[in-house]
């Protein structure tokens, strides 16, 4: 009995990490295959239970860091994200004085205007200046002086 439970919690499990991709259950399908593989030598279910739960820590410790490192290096930045690293043009002056504590400063990047600060409060970009987008708060693009090597707006 205890094998058909353990067999269809692996079942199930593995299929929702199917569904998902997201190495969510996959570590717990791997504790219920051991458990499974006790009941065929018959332990007892505190035993399975324990080996279960020993498993799905382990595995979960020890392989996530090291399956999320090279999972994650394929995924494809997008919408925002992707704007890290991009050039821009300076629309409405950054960070000047005047426009600084009203968020005003604006830059020009793949046709889209979006509001800009500076990475520092007093580094300053003039209208046409071409800046480096370095990060993205809220609605804002967090841009520093562009470096030469920057070539891709």
């Amino acid at each position: 009995m205890y094998a058909i439970f353990w067999l269809g919690a692996f079942g199930v499990l593995l299929l929702i990490e199917i569904l998902t991709l997201g190495l969510t259950t996959i570590w717990f399908a791997v504790g219920a295959l051991a458990a499974f593989l006790l009941t065929l030598v018959h332990a007892s279910l505190a035993i399975q239970m324990i080996v279960f739960f020993i498993v799905s820590l382990v595995m979960l410790i020890f392989t996530r860091p090291i399956m999320t490192k090279y999972l994650n290096k394929k995924t494809t930045k997008t919408n925002a994200e992707s704007l890290v690293g991009r050039r821009a043009r300076v629309l409405i002056p950054v960070n000047n004085p005047v426009n600084n504590l009203k968020s005003e400063g604006q830059v020009m990047v793949n046709g889209m205007e979006w509001t800009a600060r500076s990475t520092k409060d007093e580094v300053t970009f003039q209208k046409d200046e071409m800046v480096h987008i370095v990060g993205i708060s809220g609605v804002k693009l967090i841009v520093e002086k562009e470096n030469k090597e920057d070539n891709n707006l």
